[in-house]
């Protein structure tokens, strides 16, 4: 008998991916129900979830592989061009990467959202996440910190690394209130809008790796 399921690419399955984003984003994981994903994606029958995804813990993990792997893809090529360019040359360049490559260029209507729901899952179901990457997607950021590694050479690894680690989850939660503050259309943000506020979270980002003991 032939499949009746839909293509796991079609308009309406990525719609229902990118609502169950936002509603993740807004309230975590435990706070939203398949039955609200489908009312928000405009959808009357809450059996859509189970439809395309077989259930919401297959739709979490959908979310969670796509926003990983633009990312990656995003880091991948910007450091493609970066070391055709003979680059990076500075702790300051990778982390400035490392910022932008985190933002979504296509973000839907109401706002970019993947760092704010990393951080809540982070911080309430970490395995879940890491569960559904299996090690896979962050060979970018994996990229990045070599070279820092190597930009740095007088710091030892396990000092370095320590440093790394508090600069990346300092960088999540850096990211998650700037598209906090912006999901909120209600007053204008310029200091979240601004472009240059990026290149200054990453020098603050950066103090925190270069900073001397």
């Amino acid at each position: 008998m032939a499949s009746t399921a839909l293509p796991a690419r079609s308009d309406a399955a990525e719609h229902l991916k990118a609502v169950a984003l936002r509603l993740f984003a807004q309230r975590g994981i435990d706070g939203v129900t398949v039955r609200q994903i489908a009312a928000a994606a405009g959808q009357k029958n809450h059996a859509v979830v189970g439809y395309y995804f077989g259930s919401k813990e297959d739709l979490i993990r959908a979310v969670i592989v796509d926003g990983a792997r633009r990312i990656d893809d995003q880091r991948n090529a910007w450091l493609d061009a970066v070391e055709a360019a003979g680059g990076p040359r500075s702790v300051g360049e990778v982390i400035e990467g490392l910022v932008r490559t985190s933002l979504d260029p296509d973000p839907p209507e109401w706002g970019e959202c993947y760092n704010r729901f990393v951080v809540g899952l982070g911080l309430a179901h970490r395995m879940v996440f890491m569960d559904a990457l299996e090690g896979r997607w962050n060979s970018g950021y994996q990229r990045c910190f070599e070279h820092v590694r190597q930009l740095m050479p007088r710091v030892a690894r396990k000092e370095l690394n320590q440093r790394l680690l508090f600069m990346g989850s300092a960088l999540g939660a850096i990211l998650a209130a700037r598209e906090a503050e912006l999901a909120d259309r209600s007053r204008p943000h310029p200091t979240w809008s601004a472009d240059a506020t990026l290149t200054r979270i990453a020098r603050s980002l950066t103090a925190m790796v270069e900073i001397d003991d």
